[in-house]
């Protein structure tokens, strides 16, 4: 069994930075694993921002975040870390740590079916 913890989250001003750490247990080195963040603004859907290999290592960071967002993972702790740079309000929001071990591309947001409860984060302007 996946479970995921997040921490890092925080009341940022714009402009500022972020690293947002997802700690992971249960991880099999047997089977490919992807992880992904994903974050909620309020009044709206849940989208994912980026996502990441554990074992290749191969990150994914969506369309329109790309450039302020970067995703990383450390193998031997089993952690995926999300920097986001330049922040501003609109990234106001719950930022959650998924994952999946599905044979699909990490990418494909909705095969991420282990989730963890999530850490705030808020942009002050």
């Amino acid at each position: 069994q996946i479970q995921l913890a997040e921490s890092g989250g925080g009341s940022v001003q714009a402009g500022g930075s972020l690293s947002l750490s997802c700690s992971a247990t249960g991880y099999s080195a047997s089977r490919r694993t992807c992880t992904a963040w994903f974050r909620q603004a309020p009044g709206k859907e849940r989208e994912g921002v980026a996502a990441i290999s554990v074992g290749g290592g191969i990150g994914y960071i969506a369309d329109s975040l790309r450039g302020r967002f970067a995703i990383s993972r450390d193998k031997a702790k089993n952690t995926v870390t999300l920097q986001i740079n330049s922040l501003n309000p609109e990234d106001t929001g719950m930022y959650t740590c998924a994952a999946h071990l599905s044979p699909v591309s990490c990418a494909t947001w909705s095969q991420y079916n282990f989730w963890g409860r999530g850490t705030q984060v808020t942009v002050s302007s």
